[in-house]
């Protein structure tokens, strides 16, 4: 289950990031790599938000922007594989990050993912766990073969889940089949990633 031992295992698993099997790693595919959108402006979403409606939303600032366009950037660079579609939360931050990554077209909205998002308000105990089998669930399941399966969603609250992801961070999971888990292989911050 997602809860704090899995932050801790991120916190461990850090350490391992100047290892030179993990690039290998990621261009063999096999992976699912959860995202952090962009880095959007200060602010709050408007209480009565739209999501065919930017305006009533935190977008991406033009430094979310630069970040987005990097972290494709490293995709190509370092031929890591992809398989598309996309899945992104129905905000704007999240389908402009996606469009600047992967280019336009080569996403699809998630709806659940938006419930990732309400992690971070009150909710029962009964909804929050919820939202946390669903979501694990959706990491037991492999990608296409040579492929790694992206989302791009919204950090989590502290002690929920992953706990809190920079801009652009990832965490890069190995599914381990439906009903058997799956594995945090490493987060990695946007400067990690592009340092691979």
């Amino acid at each position: 289950m997602l809860n704090n031992t899995s932050v801790n295992i991120l916190h461990q698993r850090q350490n391992s990031l100047t290892d030179p099997s993990l690039l290998s790693l990621l261009q063999g595919g096999g992976l699912i790599f959860y995202v952090r959108h962009a880095e959007a402006t200060v602010g709050e979403d408007q209480p009565y938000l739209n999501f065919n409606d930017c305006l009533t939303q935190r977008n991406l600032s033009n430094y979310g922007r630069r970040q987005a366009l990097m972290y494709g950037d490293v995709l190509r660079r370092n031929q890591i594989p992809v398989m598309y579609p996309v899945h992104t939360s129905p905000f704007c931050r999240n389908r402009e990050t996606a469009a600047l990554v992967f280019g336009e077209q080569m996403s699809q909205v998630d709806s659940f993912l938006f419930d990732i998002y309400r992690l971070s308000f009150p909710l029962s105990v009964t909804e929050r766990d919820r939202i946390v089998r669903e979501l694990q669930a959706v990491l037991e399941l492999p990608p296409t073969s040579g492929t790694n399966k992206v989302i791009i969603a919204h950090s989590f609250p502290q002690g929920v889940g992953f706990g809190p992801i920079p801009d652009m961070g990832t965490v890069v999971i190995r599914p381990r089949g439906q009903g058997n888990g799956f594995e945090v292989v490493a987060q990695l911050t946007l400067n990690d990633f592009i340092r691979l």
